[in-house]
């Protein structure tokens, strides 16, 4: 066999050969690429569907971490009302509004054993009862499941401030607690009438503290509140 045919034969060998070597390592790049690009599709899709995990989870602990609000609402004459407002608010946790009318009661205008006060002409004469208050505006008033409203007792009556308060919001879907402070009176209808001039919310039946209620008198009616 010449030289020339036996260089012709490596010559093909080693073209085969390195073809081969080619065709294999192309073959493995390619299977590389899609390893990679599979590995990077999971990882993608694993964590789309963290993030909608957590989304979900964010979602019903939000859900489920939510507490019911409750608000004292209270108009004091002398601070007996007051007092017991803020006892209330405490042991509840509760936020608490104060009912202040534009024009004050001094305490000659809360005489009520002087026919000429102030007090003593608004009882004889209803349309002198609506009272301007400062605010009857609750921040964030929508958020409250229940609303504890006090006031002293006028004439066996709920001290007519408070009236402008009920007749400026609308209590629906709310729990409405009334409670008063009188010496000598007691609740007496003075819930249903504020009741009636809400015409909404679900209001429940009230109490009455003296005008110096002990703490242990005032815990024990918010624990069964409770």
């Amino acid at each position: 066999m010449s030289k020339k045919i036996i260089v012709l034969i490596v010559v093909i060998i080693l073209l085969v050969i390195i073809s081969g070597v080619i065709y294999f390592t192309s073959q493995n790049s390619n299977e590389s690429e899609n390893a990679n690009n599979n590995q990077e599709n999971l990882a993608e899709q694993t964590e789309e569907e963290n993030q909608t995990s957590n989304s979900v989870g964010t979602e019903n602990e939000d859900d489920t971490t939510g507490t019911a609000k409750t608000l004292v609402v209270y108009f004091s004459a002398q601070g007996h009302t007051e007092e017991v407002a803020q006892k209330i608010a405490n042991n509840l946790g509760a936020d608490i509004f104060e009912l202040e009318p534009v024009d004050e009661y001094s305490s000659d205008d809360l005489d009520w054993t002087d026919s000429n006060s102030r007090v003593s002409q608004e009882h004889e004469d209803e349309s002198l009862r609506n009272i301007e208050l400062v605010s009857t505006s609750v921040e964030n008033w929508d958020s409250y499941d229940t609303v504890l409203i006090g006031y002293p007792i006028w004439w066996g009556i709920a001290a007519w401030p408070v009236d402008t308060f009920v007749k400026s919001n609308d209590f629906t879907g709310k729990t409405v607690i009334p409670f008063c402070t009188s010496s000598s009176s007691g609740l007496g209808n003075s819930g249903d009438l504020l009741a009636e001039e809400a015409n909404s919310g679900n209001w429940l039946d009230g109490q009455r503290f003296r005008s110096n209620p002990s703490d242990s008198d005032i815990k024990n009616w918010t624990d069964s509140l409770q």
